[in-house]
């Protein structure tokens, strides 16, 4: 596909950001069951967040054509093929990963109402209504601003101009992509979906993978191109979980084990790989300090914040102190990656543990430094749980920078999980 004799042609009409109920990462989806199941009635709120207030999201991008492509996505449905992969596909080894339950709501599911408000120079984007519903909102709304964004960028530029860019950008990948090929044993996925430059291109770059790394390329968290490219749709669980099941807890008693009731939910439903820990949503040391004995049993333990090589080590120790063997455990690293940092990763810790890759924003999003005032660079957008049941929620992450919730709150689980000192990070993306 020539992309940019297509984003010339057509100033994307023929392309509406989102097409798919299933345009979502598959983490989304499995996460969605497991609330579906255990939470039916819980109400949650959803808000965006730009952490680069620097990024005039409201000046870049015109409300009407935001509107218009969320009452796209309002308008989806999944689709009778769409259907037939979650029904009948096998997922990390196990056929009918979804229920027919679950099946039967989704296929008629529509998302709710949102609420767009522009606030100065950028949007206040909130989602409300059952938990199950509203969280399908977040991968879909990050694409379409993130999208809206290059558009708004690419649409001043001319034909040559926007050739020379996307061959800039596939040169660069490619360059990552044979670097890649000589790391031994390596094993990476695409994470790209919620901050990708486009669909098309976060397609494109699935393509490049497949070919460029063969067996090494494990699959995708897009379910859609997962799907369209035959290839593994990839995922477990995020910080969505702990955190709303922590602003359900009636007590700080209740709050401490939150975490916990999560992963015992997801064992409940899950084996093999899809039993993967990801310890940092209110601190990583306190959360291993405290676990359960049975969670050193799981397949792995994802890093997503802090010093990676630091997060890595903590799990080490912990695997060692409960009598596992860490060089069969899985490590994930998939926190702000590009090629030098999964080099370097893949160096120290190939052999001491089994070593896998999320690669996210600089995949599908690595096009610093090819417009003018560097206008497409990525930047970090989130869309996050903001509150359950009317009760705030809290982040806390390995990095404080990467903490949300009111400051009362914030000091409160600090108190309750154990939570010192943090080594500040820049936040990539």
């Amino acid at each position: 596909m020539d992309i940019a004799t297509r984003v010339y042609n057509h100033r994307w009409k023929l392309d509406p950001i989102v097409r798919s109920m299933i345009d979502t990462d598959f983490y989304k989806l499995l996460m969605c069951q497991s609330v579906f199941t255990n939470h039916p009635t819980t109400q949650v709120t959803f808000s965006l967040i730009n952490r680069a207030t620097e990024i005039p999201l409201a000046t870049l991008i015109d409300e009407g054509e935001l509107r218009e492509q969320l009452d796209h996505i309002r308008s989806l449905s999944l689709s009778r093929g769409e259907s037939t992969f979650l029904r009948g596909n096998t997922f990390y080894g196990k056929r009918q990963m979804f229920r027919p339950d679950f099946m039967e709501w989704f296929e008629q599911l529509r998302l709710p109402p949102y609420h767009l408000e522009r606030v100065g120079d950028q949007y206040e984007l909130t989602f409300h209504g059952n938990w199950a519903e509203a969280m399908l909102w977040e991968i879909p709304a990050l694409a379409v601003l993130m999208e809206l964004r290059s558009r708004a960028v690419l649409g001043r530029m001319k034909r040559f101009e926007l050739q020379v860019l996307y061959a800039r950008a596939m040169t660069r990948l490619w360059e990552k992509i044979e670097r890649l090929q000589t790391i031994d044993g390596l094993r990476i996925a695409d994470f790209g979906t919620r901050r990708r430059h486009s669909f098309l291109w976060q397609d494109w770059c699935v393509q490049a993978m497949i070919e460029g790394l063969g067996e090494k390329f494990t699959g995708t968290s897009n379910c859609l191109i997962a799907m369209r490219r035959e290839v593994e749709a990839i995922g477990t669980n995020a910080h969505e979980l702990p955190m709303v099941y922590a602003a359900l807890a009636n007590s700080d008693a209740e709050l401490a084990q939150a975490p916990y009731q999560v992963l015992a939910d997801w064992q409940a439903e899950h084996s093999g790989n899809l039993r993967i820990i990801l310890p940092d949503t209110f601190g990583t040391k306190g959360f291993l300090d405290r676990a359960p004995d049975w969670l050193s049993d799981w397949t792995g333990m994802r890093i997503d914040s802090g010093d990676p090589a630091e997060g890595a080590e903590t799990a080490i120790r912990w695997w060692q102190s409960r009598g596992q063997d860490p060089t069969g455990k899985l490590v994930i690293f998939s926190d702000g990656l590009d090629v030098n940092k999964i080099e370097e990763l893949h160096r120290q810790f190939a052999g001491r543990v089994k070593v896998g890759f999320g690669w996210g924003t600089l995949l599908t999003n690595d096009f610093r430094g090819f417009a003018p005032a560097d206008g497409l660079a990525p930047f970090s957008l989130v869309c996050k749980a903001a509150s359950a049941n009317g009760r705030p929620t809290v982040k806390l992450s390995d990095n404080p920078r990467k903490a949300m919730g009111p400051e009362a709150e914030i000091l409160r689980y600090k108190q309750v999980f154990g939570v010192g000192d943090q080594s500040v990070q820049a936040v990539i993306v």
